[in-house]
């Protein structure tokens, strides 16, 4: 936890490599100081078909974060503004990139060490 999950048009692999994308959304989360660095997982969907944006075929970056509960607004919004900013200097020619910001229950999340 957290999980930062990016799904994009494929055409932003042509534009930067996967594992640099991957690398500058993991050192923008690491950088807020929210999480410890070693449990930040991100991961990458590109999307060849099947996908609209605005009613046609158009490059898109959107960031789906999952994090545990107890973040403030202010906090999760300093995270938005740390992913969105790399994204954007990245892709400067990207005219749709955003983020949202999804908290877990803590009282509902499991994972296997708590088993």
């Amino acid at each position: 936890m957290p999980h930062f999950v990016i799904d994009c048009s494929e055409t932003i692999l042509s534009l930067q490599k996967p594992e640099d994308i991957l690398q500058e959304v993991h050192k923008a989360a690491s950088k807020t100081r929210l999480f410890d660095e070693n449990d930040i997982k991100v991961r990458l969907n590109p999307y060849k078909e099947h996908y609209l944006v605005g009613g046609k075929q158009d490059d898109f970056i959107h960031v789906f974060s999952n994090i545990m509960e107890g973040r403030t607004t202010e906090q999760k919004a300093t995270l938005s503004n740390e992913i969105v900013s790399v994204l954007k200097d990245m892709f400067p020619n990207i005219d749709f990139i955003a983020i949202n910001i999804r908290d877990f229950e803590k009282s509902t999340y499991c994972n296997k060490n708590m088993i």
